[in-house]
C-alpha cells in the first residue's frame, strides 16, 4: 500500500492496536506542524481505516476546501462559539461523522491550555475516545490507549494531559509542545 510505503521510506513506524471502532474521537497530539497532519493522514490509511478531522476554517478556501471536506474534513471558526461541539455530536449521532481525529491543542504553536471540545464531543455522543501519539523523535505514530470519559471535563484532561506527559513525546517544533497534567482546562471550544 502506498501510504505505508510512503512512511517507511521516510522511517517512519505506525503502531495500531486499539479496535477499529465503527465510531470514536481520536485525540492526536503532540500538534506542533503542519506535517502533523499529513503523517497522521498517511498513518490511518496504512492500517486501512479512515477518520475524520477538525481544521480551521480559513483552510478550507479554493483550491484546498473540497479536498479536505471530501476527505472528512469539518472547518472550524475559532473567533467565536460557534456550536461546534453540539454540531458534532449530531453528526456522530446521525451516522454522518463516524471517526474524528482532533489536535486538543487547537495549534500549532505552544499553548498551556488545551481546548476541552475532544473531550466534551466524545462524552456526549457516547463515543470512545482513542488517543494517539506523535512522535518525531522515535519517527513513530501511535493509536494504542482508549480513554473512557467520566464527563468531569477537568479530571478527565488531568488524565489525558498525563497520559501524554508520560509518553515524553516529541513534536517536530519542540518549543511548541508543551503538556502538564497540573494546568488548567480553561478552553472551552
Amino acid at each position: 500500500m502506498l501510504c505505508k510505503a510512503l512512511l517507511k521510506l521516510f522511517g517512519w513506524k505506525v503502531s495500531v492496536t486499539t479496535p477499529d471502532f465503527p465510531q470514536s474521537v481520536i485525540c492526536v497530539a503532540p500538534h506542533t506542524s503542519n506535517w502533523d497532519f499529513v503523517l497522521c493522514e498517511l498513518a490511518i490509511r496504512s492500517v486501512r481505516r479512515h477518520s475524520g478531522f477538525m481544521m480551521k476554517a480559513s483552510w478550507f478556501r479554493w483550491p484546498l476546501g473540497p479536498i479536505f471536506r471530501a476527505m472528512g474534513g469539518i472547518p472550524v471558526k475559532r473567533d467565536k462559539h460557534s456550536g461546534v461541539v453540539d454540531s458534532v455530536v449530531e453528526g456522530f449521532r446521525n451516522g454522518t461523522i463516524r471517526n474524528l481525529a482532533i489536535t486538543p491543542e487547537g495549534t500549532r504553536k505552544a499553548v498551556v491550555e488545551w481546548h476541552t471540545g475532544f473531550l466534551r464531543i466524545a462524552y456526549k455522543a457516547q463515543v470512545p475516545l482513542q488517543l494517539a501519539c506523535l512522535d518525531y523523535a522515535g519517527k513513530t505514530i501511535t493509536l494504542d490507549y482508549v480513554f473512557e470519559p467520566t464527563g468531569d471535563i477537568d479530571a478527565d484532561m488531568n488524565a489525558v494531559k498525563k497520559f501524554y506527559s508520560d509518553r515524553n513525546l516529541a513534536g517536530k517544533h519542540r518549543e511548541y509542545y508543551t503538556v502538564n497534567p497540573s494546568q488548567s482546562t480553561g478552553n472551552e471550544s
